[in-house]
């Protein structure tokens, strides 16, 4: 990625969104799973608790990747699908003028051979393979009238740029039907991973499901506190800026810039606030539902701020700032391929559209931990 990236910290990371419903235990719990006898392999050869668990998140986070993939596919497509309507388009409209050309020069032959003139052999003309064969054609061309040269001449520059347009077109073509084999890939990549993790999650018994949702309660609080931090922190480093720009005699155009932006964060997420409790859909904008890049997109748009649409685009789309001097509505960005984007709110705390099963809400940016982490972007 781009010289924003943030470096890791050391140690164990823990990957991944966590997965919807129950089985929503992220990879920080391993070291709690490890101290539980059901995390060790059951006599039938079953995968433990926790095996599980690793799968069911892997494939959620296979799943979202392949999803921002599927978007970035899809816009391609729809730009593609209009470059070439326009391009065939204009080879219509060119073949239409070569077709006129044509006529024109079969016009000159056929009052010649009317009035009984010595023409030169005009099927030749329309016959030549080439714009070339034109030029090459000197001893013609000698014969032939001023209007006459023109009208071939007229022809061969239609006849070129014709050619060239439909090479471009089966170009375009040939683009297109790439970007469409991605776009089917994609989906069925996604398609897959989610069917792969209903399964395994079906599997889990009554039992299984409670301990998971036991240790995900545990998380939560885990991530409540480090929110509570990054919230003081953020508070104490306002307190220091608002005194410094008290004192500070060049501190007007500052204040109003960051004024404007607050104004229009504050329409952002009151428009995501808006959308808590609709479901996650891979691929969705609103407005019944949304993916991630989907509502970030969406909210800024209500703004007025167009942001691209996906994370990949997303993450370069503003000014990189520090997750400590984060605002309300920058986009916090995570993992190292940033497949999932959040929309700040303050306190450590963001809105998104989590995962499929899942339902845009409310959440501490470290419900994963702070090494999923990738970047903090200030869109406008």
């Amino acid at each position: 990625m781009a010289s924003h990236r943030k470096s890791r910290p050391s140690g164990t990371r823990a990957a991944g969104i966590r997965t919807p419903a129950l089985a929503t235990a992220a990879l920080t719990s391993v070291a709690l799973f490890s101290q539980t006898a059901e995390a060790a392999p059951s006599a039938d050869g079953k995968p433990s608790l926790e095996e599980v668990e690793k799968k069911v998140d892997a494939l959620y986070r296979q799943a979202e990747s392949a999803t921002e993939k599927y978007n970035a596919a899809k816009e391609r497509t729809g730009e593609q699908r209009k470059q070439v309507d326009t391009l065939l388009d204009d080879v219509a409209e060119r073949t239409d003028r070569l077709n006129k050309a044509r006529e024109e020069l079969g016009s000159f032959a056929a009052a010649q051979y009317r009035t009984g003139a010595d023409a030169p052999d005009t099927a030749t003309l329309l016959l030549a393979d080439t714009p070339q064969d034109y030029f090459d054609q000197t001893q013609l061309m000698s014969r032939l009238t001023s209007r006459q040269k023109d009208a071939v001449d007229d022809y061969v520059t239609q006849q070129s740029a014709t050619m060239k347009k439909r090479q471009e077109a089966a170009r375009s073509l040939e683009t297109l039907t790439e970007t469409q084999d991605d776009l089917k890939t994609a989906k069925t990549t996604v398609q897959t991973k989610l069917a792969s993790a209903r399964e395994l999650l079906s599997q889990l018994t009554a039992a299984e499901k409670a301990r998971l949702a036991a240790i995900e309660k545990q998380q939560e609080e885990a991530a409540a506190r480090k929110a509570a931090e990054l919230a003081k922190q953020q508070a104490a480093a306002a307190d220091q800026e608002a005194s410094s720009s008290s004192t500070s005699s060049g501190s007007s155009s500052g204040s109003g810039s960051s004024s404007a932006y607050a104004t229009k964060a504050a329409k952002a997420i009151a428009f995501a606030r808006a959308q808590i409790g609709k479901p996650y859909v891979w691929g969705a904008t609103g407005p019944g539902s949304y993916d991630c890049s989907g509502l970030s997109q969406a909210a800024w748009k209500a703004a007025g701020v167009s942001l691209p649409r996906t994370t990949y685009d997303q993450v370069n789309a503003g000014t990189t700032v520090s997750l400590a001097d984060a605002r309300p509505g920058d986009l916090v960005f995570f993992y190292d391929d940033v497949s999932h984007v959040g929309i700040y709110i303050g306190n450590g705390m963001m809105i998104h559209a989590p995962k499929p099963g899942a339902y845009v809400r409310e959440e501490s940016i470290y419900y994963g931990g702070e090494s999923i982490i990738h970047s903090v972007v200030r869109p406008a």
